[in-house]
């Protein structure tokens, strides 16, 4: 039986999917509880909220306290361990952005240069 987390139906569908296509397994994490501290009162200084989740296979580690429930910090440890495998998998997604930005200003840039070479030719010619 899969996990769910205190979050919608469809953002647990989303979670277990992503897992799924970067092939990450439950059985590949290690769960640990700590205490978080900080903000929430006497709860996060009592429990154990905060969620340190390690990747066996990568090696890699997230720790998460944002939130005050413990559930909620292990969705979102997972969230941000699919966050940092799929940068690692994928980086030409945000290069191809980044791309896609540079030569929309770039563009843009050389529209405004066009137009104001233009005007200083006309007021060249009056």
């Amino acid at each position: 039986m899969p996990l769910s987390f205190p979050v919608s139906v469809e953002k647990n569908a989303l979670l277990r999917k992503r897992m799924e296509s970067l092939g990450i397994r439950e059985s590949d994490l290690t769960e640990t509880f700590i205490r978080s501290g900080g903000k929430g009162g006497q709860n996060v200084n009592k429990v154990s909220t905060a969620v340190l989740l390690v990747h066996k296979i990568s090696g890699e580690q997230v720790k998460c306290s944002i939130y005050r429930t413990q559930g909620l910090n292990r969705y979102k440890a997972r969230d941000l361990l699919c966050k940092i495998l799929e940068s690692k998998l994928l980086p030409s997604i945000p290069n191809r952005q980044i791309l896609k930005i540079q030569k929309k200003k770039k563009d843009k840039a050389r529209r405004v240069r066009e137009k104001y070479l233009l005007e200083q030719d006309f007021r060249n010619e009056e």
